[in-house]
């Protein structure tokens, strides 16, 4: 998954194939093969309850070969910590962006009806391509009733700035099937969420710079968007449980029900 930019790639990836626990269960949201979520639950039962269901979004670069198994670690330490945790398979073809929306938006809506011990709202975080899903449905009124807010982690968040850069050869063309500058009704950046936002973006991410999250929050600057830049790490990081930023992460999924949702615009 390397990008378009000149440079050494200084990315620990061993979060992708490190031994995980199985999920406890999964759950189909739809009749094909990729419509499916791999659900993992708190030991701690009466304090998820509490909490709202995490709802993940893997990433990629929206590419076939990449698929929701590199979360498991990621998911399973969430749950850990005291959450329920849904970690969402969707179709990923190449050209066909809107396939993909299309099945993010139908687990959003039916997979959390299907999970108990939770607060009834919801956390989208999402992961690098991931992240981008997520964005996008922060700015989808009829998916938002509850959501409590998205947590972006190394997100492609501004898709024009990925396109211009090249990133993962031509990545976002691949993705979209044309020019980023036709579908500006998927680009994160030119689309205003309407829950609260945490973005989280390694200083040394060497796959999705960090000056896509800081383009995405200068875009939205009249909302409620909060980028959490985080030195010495790279990509992989945010999704390690075993890095030092994974008090960062769950300190972001705290306070996220705590934040005012952004005022309409």
């Amino acid at each position: 998954m390397g990008n378009g930019e000149a440079g050494p790639d200084i990315e620990d990836r061993s979060v992708l194939t490190r031994e995980a626990p199985a999920p406890d269960s999964s759950l189909a949201y739809g009749p094909l093969p990729d419509q499916v979520a791999d659900c993992y639950l708190s030991a701690d039962r009466g304090l998820a309850a509490t909490r709202p269901l995490l709802l993940l979004l893997h990433g990629g670069y929206w590419r076939p070969p990449y698929d929701r198994a590199h979360l498991r670690t990621f998911a399973s330490a969430l749950a850990g910590a005291g959450w329920q945790v849904a970690s969402i398979e969707y179709r990923r073809i190449p050209g066909d962006p809107d396939t993909m929306v299309a099945d993010v938006a139908a687990a959003l809506v039916t997979i959390p009806e299907q999970i108990a011990g939770h607060s009834g709202q919801v956390i989208i975080i999402g992961h690098s391509a991931g992240g981008h899903l997520a964005l996008w449905a922060a700015a989808q009124a009829e998916l938002c009733d509850q959501v409590a807010g998205v947590i972006a982690l190394g997100a492609i968040s501004d898709l024009e700035l990925a396109q211009q850069l090249d990133l993962n050869a031509g990545g976002v063309r691949d993705f979209l099937g044309c020019s980023a500058q036709e579908r500006a009704d998927l680009d994160p950046a030119h689309l205003p969420p309407l829950v609260p936002v945490i973005a989280l973006h390694g200083k040394l991410d060497s796959l999705v710079p960090i000056s896509l999250s800081r383009n995405y929050q200068v875009a939205h600057a009249g909302g409620n968007v909060k980028l959490i830049e985080i030195g010495d790490i790279a990509h992989f990081e945010l999704i390690d449980p075993e890095s030092s930023t994974w008090p960062t992460i769950l300190t972001a999924v705290h306070d996220i029900p705590s934040l005012d949702r952004p005022v309409d615009r």
